[in-house]
């Protein structure tokens, strides 16, 4: 069997994404701890990407802006695009999924809020008053893609409502979690930046309400508002998010227009097979027409989805395994680097317990907010239980909430910018990634095995 074939086959699987961002985690962490391989893979990480076009008066950058390392680039630009797909993915819930009525959305976004707001407190006391303090918002993030790795390895043990739950969950997590970067994780504010930036954005409004569809003119929209976001202070990630809500919805044709064109097409290309002049299908002007009826097959679908189909296999099987090779590479000096619930950064206790708020923050705090508000939601009646679920079953499956590895991490790359000795800084992220692989592997240990318990209690 053809290779290509068999791996398209297999990364139509829905567990082979986690599977191959966890395998992407162990490389990561072998490059950098292995002596032969760890200088190279940090100076990789830390090469600069300029293009200069050099002169008598000196060089120009021609591409990226002067501090842009190989790490950046993958941070701040290819994770854009990333964002821009969970945009467009909260956008297709928002118009037609399980965020398209209130009375859909409002169970799984109060649920998201205490998978929120219950980690980043357990974080909070434990480093009240200290350096770390700013962390909190590490252990608030859920990540769709292990969590659905393991609900599907998890089969039929946990009811289809519940697999509904936690994926419109996590989607309403990662915009709290987008609005928790975009707020609390972005640099000094260029305010002018700012408003000329949404002038761009009010622009693009204006566009797609006059009814332009072609995709050009929204590329060229997208690369000048994350600029702008870059240099105003605003993570540039967030200029992902807000492209995602701007680019048109509606299809290029109709129903009506898409059918009469097809049968027009389609009765030429007929007329022209009826000719059968001996040549070999398809000749000339056969291609003519069947490169129309492709075109105008492609302008019945909206460009979000067409944007989004083409995008999603990059973002999910390139973006992100790239993102973990580049993130999840911690240097770990010795055992004791684990001692996640004792251990201090660097021996000062001013700089807190990053490691410890984390873990808990994730493995206790993510499945505690989640159920107590849920409960708090269906005991009032502004929320229901999904079919066929139960509480111990809903618990168990709240704490795969705590799985929070890409988009903790992510976070965890801009926290504690107030550190301004970079040995101490590097020390509280590298902890702090630690702490989010270990809670987020506990959680999903932890997630399985009450499942797999609740589900024996109940078939006896």
């Amino acid at each position: 069997m053809n290779f290509s074939k068999r791996s398209g086959r297999l990364s139509k699987q829905p567990w082979f994404q986690g599977v191959l961002l966890l395998a992407c985690v162990i490389i990561a962490m072998l490059l950098a701890n292995l002596p032969i391989t760890s200088e190279l893979y940090h100076s990789i990480l830390e090469t600069n990407m300029q293009i200069h076009l050099f002169s008598e008066d000196g060089s120009v950058n021609l591409l990226f802006p002067k501090d842009m390392t190989v790490e950046k680039f993958i941070n701040d630009i290819l994770m854009v695009i990333f964002f821009f797909t969970v945009g467009l993915e909260i956008r297709r819930e928002i118009a037609f999924g399980e965020l398209s009525s209130p009375k859909k959305a409002l169970m799984p976004v109060i649920a998201a809020f205490g998978g929120v707001i219950a980690p980043a407190l357990i974080y909070s006391i434990i480093n009240h008053g200290t350096e770390a303090a700013g962390g909190w918002g590490i252990p608030t993030a859920t990540d769709i893609a292990f969590a659905v790795c393991i609900l599907s390895v998890l089969g039929e043990k946990v009811p289809v409502s519940l697999k509904v739950f936690l994926t419109a969950l996590a989607i309403a997590d990662d915009l709290i979690a987008i609005l928790v970067v975009a707020l609390f994780y972005g640099g000094k504010i260029n305010f002018i930046l700012l408003v000329i930036a949404f002038a761009v954005i009010i622009l693009t409004v204006v566009l797609r309400k006059t009814g332009e569809k072609r995709m050009a003119p929204y590329l060229f929209m997208a690369v000048l508002v994350w600029g702008l976001f870059y240099y105003s202070g605003i993570h540039a990630t967030m200029s992902g998010v807000v492209m995602a809500f701007l680019i048109p919805a509606e299809a290029k044709y109709n129903k009506a227009q898409y059918y009469r064109k097809r049968k027009k097409f389609t009765a030429e290309l007929d007329a022209l097979n009826s000719l059968n002049n001996g040549e070999s299908f398809p000749n000339g002007p056969q291609k003519y027409y069947l490169r129309q009826l492709q075109h105008i097959e492609s302008g019945s679908m909206d460009m979000t989805y067409r944007v989004e189909h083409a995008l999603s296999p990059w973002v999910n099987f390139f973006i992100m395994p790239v993102f973990a090779l580049a993130n999840a590479g911690v240097t770990i000096p010795g055992v004791e680097y684990f001692n996640i619930f004792t251990d201090t950064i660097a021996g000062h206790p001013e700089f807190g317990m990053v490691g410890l708020g984390i873990f808990l923050g994730l493995l206790l705090g993510k499945p505690v907010g989640i159920t107590l508000f849920s409960w708090i939601a269906v005991k009032l009646k502004i929320g229901a239980m999904p079919d066929k679920a139960n509480w111990p079953m809903f618990f168990a499956v709240a704490c795969l909430g705590g799985i929070g590895f890409t988009m903790s991490i992510f976070v965890d790359t801009l926290s504690f910018g107030n550190v301004l000795d970079h040995e101490i800084l590097t020390s509280m992220r590298d902890a702090g990634k630690i702490a989010v692989l270990m809670g987020s592997i506990f959680a999903g240990i932890l997630g399985s095995t009450l499942v797999n318990i609740v589900y024996k209690l109940q078939k006896k």
